[in-house]
């Protein structure tokens, strides 16, 4: 497997892939605005995504990707990365996509000298979670609280 820090001009190949994440979680089919949300995204230099792909010849198919939100602890004066979006594509499961682009992730972290790299996962996600622990995330015991802003 291969693996990229997806530009701009990947938006539209990978707007498929995110619609499909986008379906996984409920959300109604919308390709036109997940190329536009991604394109967005990294147009701004709001996120940093990261791609899987295979390879055959001149074609490059996406199979999994993460993007990562940058954040900050005032408290250590330090970058966070929000691990927000993480998917692989049911044919390319198992493989250890997943884990290749958190270490990704991982890298950048270094690279940037972050202080962390956090994420959620549903409390019912036992895969993902297991996933999280072997590569080295740990469970925190703060509580969230999330504040939904009416339209």
């Amino acid at each position: 497997m291969k693996y990229r820090r997806a530009l701009v001009e990947d938006a539209r190949s990978l707007a498929n892939l995110f619609n499909d994440y986008r379906l996984f979680y409920g959300q109604e089919s919308d390709l036109i605005g997940a190329e536009k949300f991604l394109k967005a995204r990294l147009e701004r230099e709001e996120s940093v995504v990261y791609y899987a792909y295979e390879s055959n010849g001149d074609v490059v198919e996406p199979v999994g990707f993460t993007q990562l939100y940058p954040s900050f602890s005032s408290v250590s004066m330090k970058r966070v990365w929000i691990l927000n979006d993480l998917f692989v594509a049911k044919r390319a499961r198992r493989k250890g996509v997943a884990q290749g682009l958190i270490e990704k992730a991982r890298d950048l972290a270094v690279e940037t000298e972050a202080k962390a790299v956090t994420l959620e996962t549903d409390h019912d996600n036992h895969n993902a979670q297991n996933l999280y622990e072997k590569i080295g995330f740990t469970k925190d015991t703060q509580h969230h609280y999330t504040l939904n802003v009416p339209r």
